[in-house]
């Protein structure tokens, strides 16, 4: 079946409609993760109830916070071994929970900050010291527990390098307090 060139009919299919440009901007719909003021306040508000600054500020621990360091960890540990028993307690320096790429949380994503705060685990999947009270934490709910998360990746950066963790018979780098419940002995 040959086709010849005359046979084929010259007149435009679309000689009877106008050509109209397509709809194309139009506003995307919100996404369900965009994080609202509200919910960085909320975080706020809770990781201020919470106490978070009492220890991963520098000198708030001892009564002299540094104000320009908040969130941003302490110098200053913290004994979670019995320093009265071991010349050289374990001590736990809390870390920097702003976003700091190099010494916060910064390479953190969201899931890694609420897995950290509920489930006590680091972005290495090792389990938290329970100095860090996550095991009370288990209990916040997702949306609490996200919305601390925003408002703590919402602060901005500080670089400040704390200590790591000494285990139990290695001298600390840098002064700790300690915390401990005594009560009398019996006679």
């Amino acid at each position: 079946s040959d086709v010849c060139s005359s046979d084929l009919t010259t007149e435009d299919p679309l000689a009877e409609y106008e050509e109209v440009k397509p709809a194309t901007n139009l506003k995307a719909p919100v996404s369900p993760t965009t994080v609202t003021d509200a919910q960085v306040a909320h975080g706020k508000y809770l990781v201020e109830i919470l106490g978070c600054s009492s220890c991963h500020t520098h000198g708030a621990i001892t009564g002299t916070p540094d104000k320009t360091l908040r969130l941003a960890g302490s110098r200053v540990g913290i004994a979670y071994s019995n320093p009265l028993a071991d010349i050289h307690p374990a001590v736990a320096y809390p870390p920097n929970l702003t976003p700091d790429d190099e010494t916060g949380i910064g390479r953190w994503s969201i899931p890694d900050v609420v897995s950290a705060l509920r489930h006590g685990l680091a972005t290495d999947g090792k389990r938290l010291l329970n100095v860090m009270p996550w095991p009370a934490y288990v209990r916040l709910s997702d949306s609490d527990a996200t919305d601390i998360a925003h408002y703590l990746k919402s602060l901005p950066p500080v670089s400040h390098q704390v200590p790591g963790n000494v285990p139990q018979g290695r001298r600390a780098p840098e002064p700790f307090v300690y915390f401990g419940v005594y009560r009398g002995r019996e006679s």
